[in-house]
């Protein structure tokens, strides 16, 4: 099964996008099976991570448009621990952005980009992706002081498949 097609499944999960307190994976749990996530990435910036992303396909992460700082991130793919890109971790430079064309900051809204390298932090239900973090606690991951707020990816998923289809 694709990943698109997953992100098809994905659509049919009736899903809200404000979340409550769950305890789910590293958040407030423990850590995770080094290597179980392989479609997570880091998003970084000068090799320090600013954002989460996840691989939908071998060229494209999704993620949060609202990551898009500075027009030079790397995303590395395989690495257990943020800071630590090791053997079976890979760097990759960012060759094309693609925000979605009506993000907006204030209020956030299509908080949503997919990122395409020069050779893609998911909400994920049952091994499908079904949101991307928007915002936030910075303080406590998902609290019931700060939960976290997510994009739900099946409302944006005629936009990823036309962005993918026009890039190739």
């Amino acid at each position: 099964m694709t990943i698109i097609s997953l992100l098809l499944l994905a659509s049919l999960l009736p899903h809200l996008t404000f979340t409550a307190h769950v305890d789910v994976g590293i958040v407030n749990g423990h850590e995770a099976k080094p290597h179980s996530r392989p479609y997570m990435v880091s998003i970084q910036e000068n090799n320090e991570h600013v954002c989460g992303g996840f691989l939908i396909s071998d060229e494209f992460v999704l993620t949060a448009a609202h990551c898009l700082y500075i027009e030079i991130l790397t995303v590395v793919v395989g690495a257990h621990h943020l800071t630590d890109v090791n053997e079976g971790s890979v760097r990759i430079g960012v060759e094309y952005y693609h925000q979605h064309p009506k993000f907006n900051e204030k209020p956030i809204m299509n908080d949503i980009m997919l990122l395409r390298g020069d050779s893609g932090g998911p909400l994920v239900c049952g091994d499908i992706a079904v949101g991307i973090t928007s915002f936030g606690g910075r303080k406590e991951c998902n609290s019931r002081e700060y939960p976290e707020v997510y994009t739900k990816i099946s409302a944006y998923l005629p936009w990823i498949e036309s962005i993918i289809a026009n890039v190739k």
